[in-house]
């Protein structure tokens, strides 16, 4: 089993809009996270991140300390 075929739940950012930098994020086993491009849907590649580490990622993108466009 390819690490994309493990992901199930996938749901798309929130924050995406109608354009094509949508992102879409998915569990594994309850201990990873895989987070892909929706444009790439299932050919792309997955970002794959420990549940504790998804998590600091997105309180520190809330909390501005990533420049991000």
């Amino acid at each position: 089993m390819s690490s994309r075929e493990r992901y199930v739940g996938w749901r798309k950012s929130s924050y995406s809009g109608t354009g094509n930098n949508c992102v879409e994020a998915g569990r594994a086993g309850g201990r990873r996270v895989g987070v892909r491009d929706t444009a790439a849907g299932q050919a792309g590649p997955v970002l794959e991140f420990e549940v504790s580490a998804w998590a600091a990622l997105l309180t520190e993108i809330r909390e501005g300390r990533h420049r991000l466009p």
